[in-house]
Protein backbone atom coordinates (compact mmCIF):
# COMPACT_ATOMS: atom_id res chain seq x y z
CA UNK A 1 0.00 0.00 0.00
CA UNK A 2 1.37 3.40 -1.09
CA UNK A 3 1.82 6.75 1.91
CA UNK A 4 -0.98 8.46 2.36
CA UNK A 5 0.35 11.49 0.26
CA UNK A 6 3.24 11.33 -1.73
CA UNK A 7 6.23 12.80 -0.27
CA UNK A 8 4.10 12.83 2.95
CA UNK A 9 6.64 12.59 6.38
CA UNK A 10 6.16 9.33 7.96
CA UNK A 11 6.23 11.11 11.64
CA UNK A 12 3.48 13.75 10.00
CA UNK A 13 0.00 14.11 12.36
CA UNK A 14 -2.86 12.42 11.66
CA UNK A 15 -5.89 13.91 10.39
CA UNK A 16 -8.88 12.80 8.89
CA UNK A 17 -9.86 14.33 5.30
CA UNK A 18 -13.35 14.06 4.41
CA UNK A 19 -14.22 15.15 7.93
CA UNK A 20 -12.65 18.75 7.59
CA UNK A 21 -13.47 19.23 4.05
CA UNK A 22 -17.47 19.00 4.99
CA UNK A 23 -16.94 20.45 9.02
CA UNK A 24 -15.17 23.32 8.09
CA UNK A 25 -16.95 25.17 5.29
CA UNK A 26 -20.34 23.82 7.29
CA UNK A 27 -19.21 25.52 10.41
CA UNK A 28 -18.31 28.57 8.81
CA UNK A 29 -21.87 28.35 6.94
CA UNK A 30 -23.46 28.05 9.86
CA UNK A 31 -22.13 30.68 11.59
CA UNK A 32 -22.62 33.10 8.64
CA UNK A 33 -26.53 31.71 8.33
CA UNK A 34 -26.70 32.87 12.13
CA UNK A 35 -25.26 36.26 11.40
CA UNK A 36 -27.42 36.82 8.70
CA UNK A 37 -30.56 35.75 10.63
CA UNK A 38 -30.08 37.99 13.03
CA UNK A 39 -29.18 40.72 11.44
CA UNK A 40 -32.38 40.70 9.15
CA UNK A 41 -34.60 39.94 11.96
CA UNK A 42 -33.17 42.89 13.85
CA UNK A 43 -33.84 45.11 11.35
CA UNK A 44 -37.32 43.64 10.45
CA UNK A 45 -40.01 45.95 12.16
CA UNK A 46 -42.84 43.74 12.73
CA UNK A 47 -40.20 40.90 14.17
CA UNK A 48 -40.16 41.70 17.54
CA UNK A 49 -36.87 40.60 17.25
CA UNK A 50 -34.79 42.74 20.27
CA UNK A 51 -30.85 42.85 21.19
CA UNK A 52 -30.77 40.52 23.21
CA UNK A 53 -32.15 38.07 21.20
CA UNK A 54 -29.55 39.13 18.42
CA UNK A 55 -27.03 38.32 20.98
CA UNK A 56 -28.13 34.88 21.95
CA UNK A 57 -28.84 33.91 18.13
CA UNK A 58 -24.79 34.72 17.80
CA UNK A 59 -23.57 33.08 21.17
CA UNK A 60 -25.77 29.70 19.74
CA UNK A 61 -24.26 30.38 16.14
CA UNK A 62 -20.62 30.52 17.90
CA UNK A 63 -21.44 27.57 19.63
CA UNK A 64 -22.79 25.69 17.13
CA UNK A 65 -20.10 26.07 15.12
CA UNK A 66 -17.29 25.64 17.46
CA UNK A 67 -18.79 22.18 18.04
CA UNK A 68 -18.39 21.14 14.29
CA UNK A 69 -14.84 22.58 14.16
CA UNK A 70 -14.22 20.56 17.57
CA UNK A 71 -15.67 17.20 16.03
CA UNK A 72 -13.62 17.83 13.00
CA UNK A 73 -10.59 18.73 14.70
CA UNK A 74 -9.67 14.95 15.74
CA UNK A 75 -6.10 14.53 15.37
CA UNK A 76 -3.21 12.14 16.39
CA UNK A 77 0.76 13.23 16.62
CA UNK A 78 3.47 10.52 16.71
CA UNK A 79 6.61 11.98 18.84
CA UNK A 80 9.48 10.54 19.68
CA UNK A 81 8.28 8.85 23.01
CA UNK A 82 4.53 8.28 22.31
CA UNK A 83 1.01 9.34 20.28
CA UNK A 84 -0.85 11.99 21.47
CA UNK A 85 -4.71 11.42 20.25
CA UNK A 86 -6.90 14.28 20.54
CA UNK A 87 -10.22 13.12 20.43
CA UNK A 88 -13.65 14.90 20.57
CA UNK A 89 -13.57 15.44 24.20
CA UNK A 90 -9.99 14.24 26.03
CA UNK A 91 -6.54 14.16 24.76
CA UNK A 92 -4.35 11.00 25.66
CA UNK A 93 -0.74 10.21 25.52
CA UNK A 94 0.03 6.97 24.69
CA UNK A 95 3.71 6.15 25.00
CA UNK A 96 5.18 3.71 22.23
CA UNK A 97 5.34 0.75 24.61
CA UNK A 98 1.95 0.74 26.25
CA UNK A 99 0.52 0.18 22.51
CA UNK A 100 -0.07 -3.65 21.76
CA UNK A 101 -1.78 -3.61 18.35
CA UNK A 102 -3.63 -1.45 15.76
CA UNK A 103 -6.79 -2.19 14.45
CA UNK A 104 -8.79 -1.03 11.72
CA UNK A 105 -11.31 -3.75 10.79
CA UNK A 106 -15.00 -4.58 10.37
CA UNK A 107 -17.33 -1.83 10.10
CA UNK A 108 -15.77 -0.14 13.17
CA UNK A 109 -15.86 3.91 12.06
CA UNK A 110 -11.77 4.64 13.06
CA UNK A 111 -9.10 3.05 14.19
CA UNK A 112 -8.48 1.50 17.16
CA UNK A 113 -4.89 0.92 19.70
CA UNK A 114 -5.15 -1.21 21.98
CA UNK A 115 -3.17 -0.98 25.29
CA UNK A 116 -1.44 -2.44 27.45
CA UNK A 117 -3.82 -1.63 30.61
CA UNK A 118 -6.55 -3.14 28.60
CA UNK A 119 -8.15 -0.15 26.84
CA UNK A 120 -8.86 0.01 23.46
CA UNK A 121 -8.41 3.85 22.44
CA UNK A 122 -10.18 5.32 19.33
CA UNK A 123 -8.14 7.21 17.37
CA UNK A 124 -10.84 8.61 15.45
CA UNK A 125 -8.44 10.77 13.17
CA UNK A 126 -8.29 7.86 11.30
CA UNK A 127 -12.32 7.40 9.48
CA UNK A 128 -13.29 4.81 7.47
CA UNK A 129 -15.34 7.12 5.17
CA UNK A 130 -11.63 8.23 3.86
CA UNK A 131 -11.34 4.92 2.36
CA UNK A 132 -7.94 4.42 0.51
CA UNK A 133 -6.06 7.09 2.36
CA UNK A 134 -7.77 5.65 5.71
CA UNK A 135 -5.81 2.38 5.08
CA UNK A 136 -2.41 3.97 4.06
CA UNK A 137 -2.59 5.95 7.45
CA UNK A 138 -3.56 2.39 9.80
CA UNK A 139 -0.73 1.04 7.76
CA UNK A 140 1.55 4.01 8.70
CA UNK A 141 0.62 4.26 11.83
CA UNK A 142 0.98 0.26 12.86
CA UNK A 143 4.37 0.70 11.24
CA UNK A 144 5.10 3.77 13.30
CA UNK A 145 4.18 1.52 16.54
CA UNK A 146 6.84 -1.25 15.51
CA UNK A 147 8.98 1.25 14.28
CA UNK A 148 8.82 2.92 18.25
CA UNK A 149 8.50 0.10 20.50
CA UNK A 150 9.08 -3.32 18.69
CA UNK A 151 7.82 -6.12 20.51
CA UNK A 152 7.32 -10.43 20.26
CA UNK A 153 4.09 -11.12 19.21
CA UNK A 154 2.59 -7.85 18.26
CA UNK A 155 -1.17 -7.47 16.87
CA UNK A 156 -0.75 -5.07 13.36
CA UNK A 157 -3.68 -6.07 11.71
CA UNK A 158 -3.87 -2.51 10.83
CA UNK A 159 -5.02 -2.51 7.37
CA UNK A 160 -7.33 -5.51 7.88
CA UNK A 161 -10.94 -4.84 6.52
Amino acid sequence: MSAARPGARVDAPFRPRRARWVGYPLAALFLLATIALSISLARAPQSGWTGLDTVFALLFGLVVAGGIARLVAVRAVPTEGALVVRNIVYTRRVEWGAILGVRFSGESPWLTLDTDDGENLAVMAVQRADGLHADAEALRLARLVERHAPRAGRDGDAAGR
